[in-house]
């Protein structure tokens, strides 16, 4: 067994929204859940009725019905109206029932993975967009479960299937961070390792709830609200990274028409970087895309942050990365792509995606000198040391 207990790079920082989702559902835990788990169901309350008619659609014999009558709480009642059943569907408990779980390892089991993975995916998003695809991915994830469960009247509860959007938003962003996972048999074999994020997120995935969605009938865990939540976040998450806007400069116009990509390769090579920028980004972005080569790329993104153009550089390489992510010389584009993340948008966690891609990719030995130092830098960042970064024991 393994429990996945912190991840790198993490830099120092408030993740307030993260924070603040897990104190929520820490409060309703201890205001809701505790106080009305520990009261017996009222007999005379109508729900408790509707609840026993339910129980017994789901027991084998009057005896277990007898039995499990005899432990419902006022808890149980309280999920049974607020939680999430596909066969009564409302809004209002597609959301809140986010917010409710089963019990104390239910809820303790989502925050550390919400707490590990959250903050990350919030820097990146901002908070208002974070609380944003929280709250949407939660929903699409409880709503695939209902796709394949729609006449249940089983009620959902708990804040996986918006954590698993969390998680998909962070497979996608943060393939090449690392996390601290504690393998243990107790109590003969405890040890931590680090393993490549996609790998333990790949487990989580497919080893813990598609194979069990698929073979196991689920023991009343909702393995495809895991699934949909995840498979939401990782949509958004693509479809962000892939089209999302990026700053061009603001540089003047070119005088006339631009006349294709090789004008632009010709102003480069000319060493004339202006005219380069203007007839680059005035190019159709679909002739843009494969305008320039990495080396290309490389000239022009460095002139444009050394004129203050720094967003621009960025949205260049990400563009030209995009296209030809395994082209002769890409690494140097991901080498400064990440020198820019991290000395003038102060993203750590970003760059070090960049980074790592880079050294994998080959850089000239001055490039793989600045990429070490800007490694150091991150690590010295850490808010929780996980080991040296550049290091993967799995």
């Amino acid at each position: 067994m393994f429990l996945p207990i912190s991840d790198a790079p993490n830099p120092k920082g408030v993740p307030f929204v993260t924070w603040g989702i897990i104190a929520l559902n820490v409060v309703l835990f201890l205001f809701i859940n505790i106080p009305q788990g520990s009261k017996p169901a009222d007999v005379n309350d109508p729900a408790y009725q509707e609840y026993i008619q339910f129980l017994a659609q789901h027991v084998n014999s009057r005896q277990e019905l007898a039995m499990a009558a005899q432990r419902l709480s006022e808890y149980d009642l309280f999920v049974f109206e607020h939680g999430y059943r596909p066969a009564q569907p409302s809004l209002f408990d597609l959301f809140f029932a986010m917010f409710l779980h089963g019990g104390l390892m239910h809820l303790f089991g989502n925050m550390l993975f919400l707490w590990i993975y959250g903050d990350n995916v919030e820097r990146r998003l901002g908070p208002l967009w974070y609380i944003f695809w929280y709250l949407m991915t939660g929903a699409a994830a409880t709503l695939f479960h209902a796709m394949f469960f729609s006449a249940s009247d089983v009620p959902l509860v708990g804040a996986s299937g918006a954590i698993s959007g969390v998680l998909g938003f962070y497979f996608i962003w943060f393939p090449k961070n690392m996390v601290r996972v504690l393998l243990f048999l107790p109590p003969f074999f405890m040890q931590t390792v680090q393993i490549g994020a996609r790998i333990v997120l790949g487990v989580y995935l497919f080893i813990d709830n598609v194979l069990p969605f698929l073979f196991a009938g689920g023991g009343g865990v909702a393995h495809g609200a895991h699934i949909g939540g995840f498979l939401a976040g990782g949509l958004v998450a693509f479809i962000i990274q892939r089209f999302g806007k990026s700053s061009a400069p603001e540089i003047e116009a070119p005088k006339k028409a631009p006349s294709g990509r090789d004008s632009v390769r010709q102003a480069i090579a000319d060493g004339e970087f202006e005219t380069a920028a203007s007839e680059y980004f005035a190019l159709p972005s679909a002739v843009a895309r494969t305008a320039l080569s990495a080396e290309d790329a490389v000239s022009l993104s460095t002139s444009l942050r050394g004129r203050g153009h720094a967003n621009a550089a960025l949205a260049l390489l990400q563009r030209v990365i995009r296209a030809t992510p395994r082209a002769p010389g890409i690494g140097e584009a991901y080498a400064l792509a990440g020198a820019i993340l991290l000395d003038d948008q102060h993203d750590p966690t970003a760059a070090y995606q960049y980074l790592v891609t880079a050294l994998k990719l080959g850089v000239s030995p001055g490039t793989k000198a600045e990429i070490e130092r800007r490694m150091a830098t991150i690590e010295a960042r850490q808010k929780r040391q996980v080991g040296h970064l550049r290091s993967r024991a799995w």
